[in-house]
């Protein structure tokens, strides 16, 4: 389907793009409202424009710099009703770590394979964590994607009930 391509071309793009949130004099610091709108505005936005990324379906978390009324009339003006968030025209499911493939699959996989390489830096850390995401497969972005899709289309047609027979099947 034209949703599922639009998916996977973002997955398999997305794993080019790692960013980290620094400071002026490039100190790491932690994402706010501010930063979380810039970082949307100033790369995530135009990347999405200049790879002619269309029809698309952005989804966040319920972190509050996510969900910050600016935050928010930011996704309503470039995705329309196409989001999921917190207060969000499609909600975010409460506890939903088994519907996202960030925390279903990419954060479990990145950790796994930086931490085997232990950095003695943060920038050190920063290199081999975007490292190992764009070392991520196509295939495997594209399995991740149809996974995503299956449970999607279980979630719908079990009306929201438990995924038991898929996050415990092998």
């Amino acid at each position: 389907s034209r949703k599922m391509h639009c998916l996977v071309w973002f997955v398999r793009w997305w794993n080019h793009w790692t960013v980290f949130f620094k400071d002026a004099v490039g100190r790491n610091v932690r994402v706010n409202g501010d930063r979380y709108r810039s970082m949307l505005i100033n790369f995530l936005l135009p990347k999405m424009e200049e790879l002619n990324l269309v029809d698309m379906w952005f989804q966040q978390d319920g972190a509050t710099c996510h969900t910050a009324r600016d935050s928010m009339a930011i996704l309503r003006e470039n995705f329309g009703e196409q989001f999921i968030s917190r207060n969000g025209p499609v909600s975010w499911p409460p506890r939903s770590c088994d519907l996202t493939p960030l925390d279903y699959f990419l954060w479990g996989y990145v950790k796994s394979k930086v931490y085997r390489n232990k950095s003695a830096t943060i920038p050190a850390l920063e290199d081999n964590i975007s490292e190992e995401i764009r070392a991520i497969p196509a295939e495997m972005l594209e399995k991740v994607a149809q996974n995503w899709t299956f449970r999607m289309d279980h979630l719908r047609r079990s009306r929201g009930q438990h995924l038991n027979e898929i996050i415990f099947k092998k």
